[in-house]
């Protein structure tokens, strides 16, 4: 098989791989789901779910639980009639409603939903039925008096906090039963972070033992997702994500539409919702036993984890203690608080590569302040890095380039006879050591790092509305003008001309228009990834151009040498 037909192949074997990769985001394997725990009841789409079901015990805990009915008509997605309280940080602004303490309003700051509309900010929790989101927390209690659950009224002694010049702003809710058992819900905010820690203080001032346990769950809106090649966005997974300790999965809304809930237990999970470049997760306290459970009615997903009952005894106290992440898929922030909830951030299959390949690229960007020119400098290092590799190639192909007459002579030659004319070809290429195949090398070596790259861009949003330089205002976007992708594709018709063109006919003019074909296949990917291919072709050109030249030169030396001997 020539090089030619080995450069198609490899194209279409890129084109296939990214379609494989949209095709798993919609119809990959499905997850396997733990036994399901006891399923709670739940109204019709639109309303509040049932309370955590605490009927069927968790991990560790002997006690079986009241079970608890639906929680009602209460529908979702409109505003309590409770007051919320108000919460800036640095980096966003967030409601609590005191019923509950439900947090059912975070406003990323610094994230505006696009460039040209930098008054619009990301909201990633909300009561508005179209962009739902909340998260709720409480405790269940044995017994049937009343409980500090998420319908539960909490009072506060103010109705806004502001983090300002500190370190760190507290924000406490209380509730009583009026019998003796007080519960003080703190919220902890942190300067530049994306965390909010959520204790629940027990406090028990009665005669009696108090047994329960604690409970968090996320309610998220879950819409079937479009695909469209002109808008990279759209391919990216949009739904809940779980993790049961040793791996995670997202789960797809026709799976739970299909199988039903899906339930496991862990002592070290998690659960939460992503989009893009955003996540909202709620970490349980490490090693605590948890039961989880995920489900969908209507369009609204509830995610909840509920733990092992504790007891606190009569003059005692018990804190119980989660950890809510609502904002960017910050990777250091995200490792901070749990080196699993990096699985939130999708690389794929190629997670092996485009880690270290966003490390490299972090790095550079520490140096140079600019994504782009990040982009450039760690390409230029893969291509040193693999400078011998093409370089053993570059000759073979530069090779292949002078024996064009004789080429062409033979194709003359046995124009009726294909099989001769392979087998005169092969000949030829054994006899004057050249390896037609060589010339794939390099397009090969290219596409894991193409694929990494695409991820990496796609996925992470350190990229996010990155600017590099002139027209290009969002690395991770396609360009608005296409200019690059005509840069490209000029490129790669350059790079054309410095390469041998053998084949058939059919073949070479297939060869011709492939630069056509790439600046269309390219022209909705990010500007990024075309930065990325761009740099790589111009490197190589100038590679492959001064190996041209100094494979003639030995060419024209070892024809002098023959010629002096013959004389």
């Amino acid at each position: 098989m020539d090089n030619q037909r080995l450069l198609v192949w490899a194209l279409f074997g890129m084109m296939a791989w990214l379609t494989y990769q949209a095709w798993m985001q919609d119809y990959g394997q499905k997850p396997v789901a733990a036994p399901a725990a006891t399923e709670a009841p739940a109204t019709e789409a639109g309303t509040d779910v049932a309370l955590p079901d605490l009927d069927a015990p968790a991990i560790d805990a002997p006690d079986v639980m009241p079970s608890v009915d639906a929680i009602g008509d209460e529908v979702v997605g409109q505003p309590q009639s409770s007051p919320a309280i108000r919460v800036e940080t640095d980096v966003f602004r967030v409601d609590i409603n005191t019923q509950g303490g439900t947090l059912q309003h975070a406003e990323l700051l610094h994230y505006p939903v696009a460039k040209d509309r930098p008054d619009e900010l990301v909201d990633l929790l909300s009561t508005d039925v179209g962009q739902l989101g909340l998260i709720q927390t409480g405790l269940r209690s044995v017994g049937d008096g009343p409980e500090a659950n998420h319908r539960a009224g909490f009072s506060s002694s103010r109705q806004s906090y502001e983090l300002n010049g500190a370190d760190e702003l507290l924000v406490p809710l209380s509730w009583t039963d009026g019998a003796g058992i007080t519960v003080e819900k703190r919220y902890r905010f942190k300067r530049g972070s994306y965390k909010i820690v959520i204790e629940q203080e027990v406090t028990n001032r009665s005669d009696q033992a108090w047994r329960g346990a604690e409970y968090a769950q996320l309610q998220r809106r879950l819409f079937e997702q479009q695909r469209s090649m002109f808008d990279v966005d759209s391919y990216s997974f949009d739904g809940p994500i779980v993790y049961d300790g040793d791996k995670s999965a997202k789960l797809n809304r026709d799976d739970l539409e299909d199988d039903g809930p899906y339930a496991f237990a862990a002592d070290q999970g998690w659960f939460g919702a992503i989009q893009h470049h955003f996540v909202s997760a709620v970490i349980p306290e490490p090693g605590t036993s948890q039961r989880y459970n995920v489900s969908i009615r209507g369009d609204v997903m509830t995610a909840s984890g509920i733990g092992s009952a504790a007891t606190v005894q009569s003059g005692e106290a018990n804190t119980f203690t989660t950890t809510v992440f609502v904002g960017p898929k910050l990777q250091s922030q995200l490792e901070d608080i749990d080196p699993s909830l990096k699985l939130t951030v999708d690389y794929g299959w190629l997670t092996i590569l485009s880690q270290p390949l966003f490390w490299l690229l972090s790095k550079a960007f520490g140096i140079f302040g600019n994504w782009g020119v990040a982009i450039i400098s760690v390409t230029v290092l893969i291509k040193l890095l693999f400078y011998k590799l093409t370089e053993s190639s570059g000759r073979s192909m530069a090779k292949m380039r002078n024996l064009q007459p004789r080429l062409k002579a033979l194709q003359e030659r046995y124009k009726d006879d294909r099989q001769q004319l392979s087998q005169a070809m092969m000949e030829l290429y054994k006899r004057e050591k050249v390896n037609p195949a060589a010339g794939c090398l390099p397009i090969l070596i290219q596409m894991p790092f193409f694929l990494a790259f695409y991820w990496v861009l796609l996925e992470s949003v350190e990229m996010r509305q990155a600017p590099f330089a002139l027209w290009i205002s969002d690395l991770s976007s396609r360009d608005p003008f296409f200019i690059l992708p005509l840069i490209m594709g000029a490129a790669m018709f350059f790079q054309q001309k410095l390469n041998p063109q053998v084949g058939d006919p059919v073949q070479v003019k297939v060869m011709q228009i492939m630069p056509i074909i790439f600046t269309v296949f390219f022209a909705f990917f990010p500007s990024g990834l075309v930065l990325y291919w761009v740099t790589n072709t111009l490197l190589s050109i100038a590679q492959q151009w001064k190996i041209n030249k100094v494979v003639e030169a030995e060419a024209k030396q070892k024809k002098g040498g023959k010629k002096s001997k013959s004389d």
